[in-house]
Order: C-alpha cells, then sequence, then structure tokens
C-alpha cells in the first residue's frame, strides 16, 4: 500500500495519505507534508519532538496534529522525518516526531507551506483502512 500521494490544486498543493490505520493515515499525512518541504532521505532522525493537540473533531486532529509540526519545523529549524502516534482518541492526539536541524549544505527547501487548511479536510475509513486528505497554503 502507498503511504501518501500529493494533490495537485489551483495555487495551492496537498496530500491525501493511507493507512492501515488511522493513526497510521496521519502519520503518512505529515511525511507526506514534510516530503514537500524537502528530501526527507537526507533527513537524520536525531532530535525527537513530543507532540500533543486537542480538536472538536478528527478532521480538526489531523490539521492540528499537522500545523504543531508545521510550527515545530519553523520555530526549531528542524526538518522531521519520522512520526509516530501513540495515542489518537476522538479530540486528542499524542505522538513524537524525529528529526534533525536543517543544514543549509545539505537541505533545499522545495516548498513554503505557509498553513495547514481546512478545504477539502477528510479523514475516512475505506475498505482498505483510512485515507486522510489535506490542502496546504503554500
Amino acid at each position: 500500500m502507498k503511504t501518501f500521494e500529493t494533490i495537485e490544486h489551483t495555487a495551492d498543493i496537498g496530500v491525501r495519505s493511507f493507512g492501515a490505520t488511522e493513526e497510521e493515515a496521519f502519520e503518512n499525512a505529515a511525511v507526506g507534508m514534510f516530503s514537500l518541504l524537502a528530501d526527507l532521505e537526507l533527513v537524520g532522525e536525531e532530535a525527537e519532538f513530543p507532540v500533543s493537540v486537542e480538536a472538536e473533531d478528527r478532521e480538526t486532529l489531523l490539521v492540528e496534529w499537522l500545523n504543531e509540526l508545521l510550527y515545530i519545523y519553523e520555530s526549531q529549524g528542524v526538518l522531521l522525518k519520522r512520526f509516530h502516534i501513540g495515542r489518537l482518541e476522538d479530540t486528542h492526539l499524542e505522538g513524537a516526531a524525529w528529526g534533525s536541524p536543517i543544514d543549509p549544505a545539505r537541505d533545499e527547501i522545495r516548498t513554503d507551506i505557509k498553513a495547514v487548511t481546512y478545504y477539502q479536510l477528510q479523514v475516512a475509513r475505506t475498505e482498505k483502512g483510512w485515507t486522510a486528505e489535506v490542502i496546504f497554503d503554500v
């Protein structure tokens, strides 16, 4: 099963992620978002960042998860590569992300993601597992 695919949109870009579980679909949405930012093959995993977010529903929880990861990227100057959700409830998520500081000699930022949007936001159970769809403001 593929983990994510890019969604082209008029002025923005997004990802549709897949997973056997809902947690895996959320994790793969994060991989998709950071894959838009840089080549993750070049990124290390030496720094760990715990993540805990709350929201009113699953779709908003996906946005909050991705926004928190985007905040870590912007405020800490790190690219994140690996993601794990240890707890996912209706309105609460706890997980972690691993990555490394941005190295201008190694890392080329491909896309500037300004924000995670609610446009076409979707989290759904399918016959094969779960999908999550989100559009980013670039």
